[in-house]
């Protein structure tokens, strides 16, 4: 289209869109709206220039469709790749203490509960003992179970004593 051609359909356009406000809303020339709205069109429009009404599936966002159905075959073998299956465990022993299965290389999950509940019990003793939670900033502490006496080295340290048997998980070291 030539420019000469652009600016006779915008001249038509403008002239139709005044012709169409003055013959509904009785507005004169002076007093154009100052709102303009992007959407459907709100306002009848007569057919000139052989151009048809507007439809509605003009407003209409039309988004990309697959050309064809993914077959059930296609759809399974994706679904069902070795990557999103769960992998076997080769790597399991009994643990040593308990018994109880676990990873080789990793702490029991029954032991490490045991742990954390001693672990717990030391640290009520210690809140209890001082009034409040361990001392900031950290202080060694030697744990003392029945029958056990502090060492030389254990002078300047928390000694927190426990009634009750050494665990055979709790090692001195």
């Amino acid at each position: 289209m030539s420019l000469l051609g652009l600016f006779n359909f915008l001249r038509r356009s403008l002239q139709r869109a005044e012709a169409t406000l003055t013959d509904i809303a009785g507005f004169d020339r002076n007093f154009a709206p100052a709102l303009a709205v992007h959407g459907p069109c709100v306002l009848p429009q007569s057919v000139q220039d052989g151009n048809p009404a507007p439809s509605f599936l003009d407003s209409i966002f039309w988004m990309a469709a697959p050309k064809k159905r993914r077959t059930i075959e296609i759809n399974r073998t994706r679904r069902r790749a070795p990557e999103k299956l769960i992998k076997v465990k080769t790597n399991i022993e009994p643990c040593l203490e308990c018994g109880h299965p676990k990873q080789k290389h990793t702490l029991c999950g029954y032991c490490y509960a045991k742990v954390r509940r001693e672990t717990g019990e030391i640290r009520k003793q210690i809140f209890a003992m001082e009034g409040k939670p361990l001392n900031t900033p950290a202080m060694e502490t030697v744990i003392l179970y029945d029958g056990e006496t502090p060492g030389e080295g254990d002078k300047d340290k928390r000694v927190v004593e426990r009634p009750r048997k050494r665990p055979s998980w709790f090692i001195l070291s």
